[in-house]
C-alpha cells in the first residue's frame, strides 16, 4: 500500500480573456462614422490614430471626399463592398475595386481624393497610422493592391504587416498588423499577436462577436496592453477589422490635416502641403474642400 498522499489529476489552465478597456460607437455624420481620432483613442492605440467606418449608397446621391491634404501619416483604405475612384498628387489615379487596398504614405505632404463609383452600396474602413520620425518627412508615395494581391490566412485577409506565413505587399512603416476578418455564425478564431504587439483593437463592420465581452456592429473595442492571445466567437455572420502593434514611442503633434512627432516636423509638413497646392498648374484640385479631414474633429 502506498503511503504517499493522493493527488488530483493535473488540470489544464484556461487563460483569462483579455480585458476590454475602451469601447465606442464614435460619431456619425452622413455616411461616415468616426470611431477613433488622434485627439481621443488614437492617443491610447498609436500608431493607429484614426479610423472611419464608411457606409455609402451612390443611388442616394454621391459621396465625395474632395481633394484634401495630409502629412506625417499613412492612410489605408479597404472597401469590403463597393468600388472607389481615387486620385492623388503623386500622379496616381484609377478605381479601387471592392476587396482591394489603397495605401497612401503621406510622409512630407500629399493631397488625395476619392468617391464611390457604380450603383453598389459600399462599406469599408479608412485607417490612419502615425509614421516614425525617420519616415514622417519622406517623399509621399502610394500603392494600390487588387483584391487578388491581398493575401489570406484562414478567415483573415492581411491588409498590412504579417500574419502567419502571409505578409502584405505593402511594407508597414513600423511593427504592426492589420487584418480584415470574416467569420461565419458559430465560428471560432484565435489571434495571437506577434512579440511586442501590446496594442490591440477590433472594429465590427457587421454582425456580433464575443471576445470576453460582446461586440456588435459599429463598435470599436480596444484591449488591455498585453501580448495575450484573443479568442473570438461569432454569434452571427460577422465582418471586422483587427489591429495590433508595438506602441508608437512618439507624441502626436497635430495640425489641421497632419500628425507628426514634433512641432518642427509639423511645420515642414504643412509648408509642403501649401507648396503642392500652389504649384497646381493643371488645376487638379477643383473640388478641394480642406474641411473634410480635420484631425481635430
Amino acid at each position: 500500500m502506498s503511503l504517499l498522499p493522493a493527488t488530483d489529476a493535473p488540470t489544464a489552465l484556461v487563460p483569462s480573456p483579455r480585458a476590454v478597456v475602451h469601447r465606442t460607437r464614435g460619431s456619425t455624420h452622413g455616411p461616415v462614422t468616426r470611431l477613433m481620432s488622434p485627439g481621443d483613442l488614437g492617443q491610447a492605440l498609436k500608431p493607429f490614430i484614426f479610423l472611419d467606418l464608411v457606409n455609402f449608397d451612390a443611388r442616394h446621391g454621391q459621396t465625395r471626399f474632395g481633394m484634401h491634404p495630409h502629412s506625417g501619416i499613412a492612410t489605408l483604405t479597404f472597401m469590403a463592398q463597393g468600388d472607389v475612384r481615387y486620385a492623388d498628387s503623386t500622379g496616381q489615379a484609377g478605381v479601387l475595386p471592392a476587396g482591394g487596398v489603397e495605401w497612401m504614405q503621406a510622409g512630407g505632404g500629399v493631397w488625395h481624393t476619392g468617391e464611390p463609383v457604380g450603383d453598389t452600396p459600399g462599406q469599408g474602413f479608412q485607417l490612419w497610422v502615425a509614421l516614425p520620425d525617420a519616415l514622417e518627412s519622406a517623399p509621399a508615395f502610394s500603392r494600390y493592391l487588387a483584391p487578388s494581391e491581398v493575401p489570406q490566412v484562414g478567415p483573415a485577409r492581411v491588409l498590412l504587416g504579417r500574419y502567419g506565413a502571409a505578409q502584405s505587399a505593402v511594407e508597414a512603416p513600423s511593427a504592426m498588423t492589420y487584418l480584415a476578418v470574416t467569420l461565419a455564425q458559430g465560428e471560432r478564431w484565435r489571434y495571437t499577436p506577434p512579440a511586442g504587439h501590446t496594442v490591440a483593437w477590433v472594429a465590427v463592420a457587421s454582425g456580433r462577436l464575443l471576445a470576453g465581452e460582446p461586440m456588435a456592429t459599429g463598435e470599436l473595442v480596444s484591449f488591455a496592453p498585453s501580448e495575450t492571445a484573443i479568442d473570438f466567437v461569432a454569434e452571427t455572420d460577422t465582418r471586422f477589422v483587427l489591429g495590433s502593434a508595438v506602441p508608437h514611442p512618439h507624441p502626436l503633434v497635430m495640425g489641421t490635416y497632419s500628425v507628426h512627432t514634433s512641432a518642427d516636423a509639423l511645420a515642414r509638413g504643412e509648408a509642403e502641403i501649401r507648396r503642392i497646392r500652389q504649384r497646381d498648374p493643371l488645376n487638379v484640385f477643383p473640388d478641394s474642400n480642406p474641411t473634410q479631414r480635420k484631425t481635430s474633429s
